[in-house]
């Protein structure tokens, strides 16, 4: 996203807002001309409206523990924050807090040619990018197709698969005789020792290859390039999060937190030095460093318990990864169709939906559907999608409005928990306004996502001024900028 669309989104933190019918301030405090309604309930999605109050009431009684109110939430707020901190000092705690070694963000005198490499799916991708005075002014990108094959295979052959990718694309170039800085962005949760090295600690998504348990995957890279004769050095190993984040503040200079909310979820912020315990290399003259926390894995040692709910048990149970990626489960793209699908058949098993879904019918995208029909006031397309889902099944207007409902109480929760972890960050980094710059598809897409992040995390986080700010492809050019940081800090190195 450009900078110039970015500057129509409002600045939170300074701007009214209103949450469920109730006036919010700036500062995150109710402005309820009179009503006693209290700050915590300002979280709740409005009521079920049904013309059958009966079933209105058990399908809301029966959703309840979805529901989550401000105390809740300020309850997981402390104990992300209680997990942070356990995880920056090295003691167990559910938090990776993963020292990046980045220590800045471009400062607009980046120059230069550089390849960026992303691994994350099943498309890999190699880009080239060219740099004058910190502006993006070259860039080609080609994309190869990871055959399950390489996916389930060896670490080596995988490795040699992604420099024969290479080489193919800088001879298409015509550069296969130049020389490279190059960042690679390895999206699957890795123990960094500087800024160019990192060991696997376990593949994620459709990848299992063998043979990479400590392993440096970024000097594997290295090796299988010069073995082809290639003049290209491995500059950065960064993850998607923190792409996103150097791809913001190349935006805007005050983005200090890049979050990832698509398929997956995780966030990225710049701590205080002092305040990192994990050090492999001389930091003396580094003041912030980019940290990743890793909180996909958030409550995977149970600290979440209080909001796990019977429907979150059942997600779980069906996943191929059970008992591992908890917050994930409860915000990411990749289950909010799933949850969807449980609520429902639990209503179905209670009488109070005519049928059960379909596993699998639902996807993130149908919620989507889902919740925009829910802000127009119409059900046509809900029920065209819960016709799919539930087969033969009679479908009313009422049956739409109770999943759209559902819908709502799913997406809503999401954007709460996410909200949490950013209030929370944007409280440590005591900036004057800090830009959150944010890539995936449920923040492009969901179309009260973005809505309902800015509104929870001023109530969160009172007093904090901040923004929230597309940044498309920190993958890709995220990597390939912060390859031009540490060429520009090694060349001013003494």
């Amino acid at each position: 996203m450009s900078a110039a669309v970015e500057s129509h989104q409002p600045r939170v933190g300074l701007e009214e807002t209103r949450v469920n019918g109730h006036q919010v301030n700036g500062n995150g405090h109710p402005e309820t001309n009179g009503d006693a309604q209290r700050w915590e309930d300002l979280f709740l999605p409005p009521p079920l409206r049904l013309d059958d109050k009966i079933r209105a009431q058990k399908i809301e009684a029966r959703l309840s523990k979805l529901r989550l109110c401000g105390a809740t939430l300020r309850r997981v707020a402390q104990v992300f924050e209680e997990e942070l901190e356990a995880g920056l000092r090295q003691l167990p705690s559910s938090l990776q807090m993963e020292n990046t070694y980045v220590p800045e963000m471009p400062d607009g005198t980046e120059e230069g040619v550089f390849l960026a490499l992303d691994l994350g799916g099943t498309n890999f991708r190699v880009m080239f990018i060219e740099l004058e005075n910190g502006n993006l002014v070259r860039q080609d990108v080609k994309q190869y197709h990871i055959h399950e094959a390489l996916r389930l295979g060896t670490g080596e052959d995988l490795f040699n698969f992604l420099a024969d990718c290479v080489q193919d694309f800088v001879i298409s170039l015509g550069m296969e005789n130049a020389a490279f800085s190059l960042g690679f962005t390895f999206s699957f949760p890795m123990k960094q020792h500087s800024i160019s090295s990192g060991e696997l600690i376990t593949w994620t998504k459709s990848f299992n290859c063998s043979g990479l348990e400590g392993v440096d995957v970024a000097a594997l890279l290295q090796r299988c390039l010069r073995e082809r004769g290639l003049d290209i050095t491995v500059r950065v190993l960064l993850n998607d999060t923190t792409g996103t984040l150097v791809a913001g503040a190349h935006i805007d200079p005050e983005v200090g937190i890049g979050v990832i909310l698509g398929t997956g979820s995780n966030g990225c912020y710049m701590e205080k030095v002092s305040r990192v315990q994990h050090w492999e290399v001389a930091h003396e003259r580094v003041r912030d460093v980019a940290v990743d926390v890793e909180w996909g894995a958030f409550g995977d040692n149970g600290c979440l318990h209080f909001i796990r709910t019977e429907i979150d048990e059942e997600v779980d149970a069906r996943s191929l990864l059970q008992r591992s990626f908890t917050f994930e489960k409860y915000i990411s793209g990749k289950y909010l169709g799933e949850l969807v699908t449980v609520v429902l058949a639990t209503l179905a098993r209670d009488g109070l939906f005519p049928a059960t879904p379909k596993p699998g019918f639902l996807q993130t995208s149908h919620v989507s559907q889902m919740e925009a029909e829910n802000c127009e006031g119409e059900v046509k397309q809900t029920l065209e999608v819960l016709r799919g889902a539930c087969g033969a099944a009679p479908l009313g207007v009422s049956d739409a409005l109770v999943a759209q409902y559902v819908a709502h109480v799913i997406s809503n929760r999401a954007a709460q928990l996410v909200s949490v972890c950013i209030a929370t960050l944007l409280r440590r980094m005591e900036r004057p306004r800090v830009g959150v710059a944010v890539d995936g598809s449920l923040f492009k897409h969901h179309p009260r996502m973005q809505e309902h992040m800015r509104t929870y995390i001023s109530l969160l986080a009172p007093g904090r001024p901040f923004f929230l700010m597309g940044a498309e492809d920190g993958s890709g050019k995220g990597s390939a900028l912060t390859a031009a940081i540490a060429a520009r800090l090694a060349k001013g190195a003494p």
